[in-house]
């Protein structure tokens, strides 16, 4: 009787033993990733960014957010990529017509808003960089912003153990590497989808414009949509649109990076959405409101041998319809993406009259 309750006594600690050893095996920093489906909305294009290479995940993208507010990025700490992108204004910097960062510097380009980036085809206000996965190391290693090295960017982030226990959850293993941190950054920044705007819930039958929006999107399809295409508002080409160049920047656009004197002159369309808070406007920040980015269409734009040919002869647009296109382009702008807590920085509470949002 005492060796079958010896017997019983060894199997009930064997499977004790068994449980316990299973259970640290699926610990919270070694379990599966938990998946997140990205949504494209209705009517949207196809995203053009690999997910394959790069599967959305909670764990992913909440290890991005801690990095996205974290000014250990930086050399002196106090710049986090967050510094130039604030949620408040779309992702964009509304405090200074050029970004700055390390020493008080100065880079040549104002901060463009960080939006709907899974149909981007590539990076910067000249396409220098081509994949997001890569966008991160242009602004964490100039000088003039976040001045750091990825070398020693990755020895901070090793010697936080919080940093260990979320690239376990993220990836399944503890170990940092700039890949890692540069995927998890994507996944955060691949979640900040802006489709909730009046214009959108016009599109979806939610709502209606009143007279003046309406007047305005007439003139905008007539006038603006051949190059800031809907539903992005913009068809992420390259173009001249007569700038004349600022002598203390020099800053010559896309032939920068390609090297080609065509190319002279040449940014990125930006993107409309949102436009009513990501002023100062143009590459360098030059145009403090949509009044001063309709005078120059209406009587700046700089003949040059690169000038987009559809400004060869100028904009024509009537003190009337600049009233119209403006009550047009504030229907762009999305007050769900600016309060979205998801992309809050973490621990932040948020003013109680944004909470009936979520």
């Amino acid at each position: 009787m005492q060796a079958v309750n010896m017997k019983i006594f060894k199997t009930i600690l064997f499977i004790t033993s068994s449980i316990f050893l299973l259970t640290s095996w699926f610990s919270p920093e070694s379990k599966k990733p938990t998946p997140i489906k990205f949504k494209v909305p209705k009517g949207w294009p196809k995203p053009v960014y690999d997910f394959k290479n790069n599967p959305l995940t909670e764990e992913g993208v909440e290890l991005g957010k801690r990095l996205f507010y974290d000014g250990r990025l930086s050399k002196d700490g106090n710049f986090p990529c967050a510094s130039c992108h604030q949620q408040i204004v779309a992702f964009a910097n509304y405090d200074h017509t050029l970004s700055h960062g390390f020493n008080n510097d100065l880079t040549a380009r104002n901060a463009p808003a960080l939006q709907n980036l899974a149909w981007q085809t590539s990076f910067m206000h000249d396409g220098g960089i081509p994949r997001l996965d890569l966008q991160p190391l242009g602004p964490i290693t100039n000088m003039s912003e976040m001045a750091e090295t990825m070398e020693n960017v990755i020895v901070k982030l090793n010697a936080d153990t919080a940093y260990h226990r979320l690239f376990a959850q993220a990836f399944g293993t503890d170990t940092i590497t700039s890949q890692r941190m540069l995927q998890a950054l994507s996944q955060f920044m691949l979640m900040m989808v802006s489709a909730n705007s009046k214009y959108d819930k016009v599109m979806r039958g939610e709502a209606t414009f009143i007279l003046p929006e309406q007047l305005g999107y007439n003139i905008f399809m007539q006038k603006c949509a051949s190059c800031h295409k809907p539903p992005l508002f913009t068809d992420y080409s390259f173009r001249n649109i007569g700038m004349p160049v600022e002598k203390h920047l020099n800053d010559l656009g896309r032939m920068k990076v390609t090297g080609n004197s065509n190319d002279s002159l040449k940014f990125r369309v930006p993107s409309l959405r949102n436009i009513a808070l990501t002023n100062p406007y143009g590459h360098d920040g030059r145009f403090f409101s949509l009044f001063n980015v309709f005078e120059h269409d209406r009587h700046g734009i700089i003949n040059s041998p690169t000038l987009d040919s559809s400004l060869r002869n100028g904009v024509s647009i009537s003190n009337y319809e600049e009233g119209q296109l403006t009550a047009f382009l504030y229907t762009l702008t999305d007050s769900t993406f600016i309060r979205d807590k998801r992309f809050a920085p973490p621990d932040y509470n948020y003013p109680l009259y944004f909470n009936h949002q979520h």
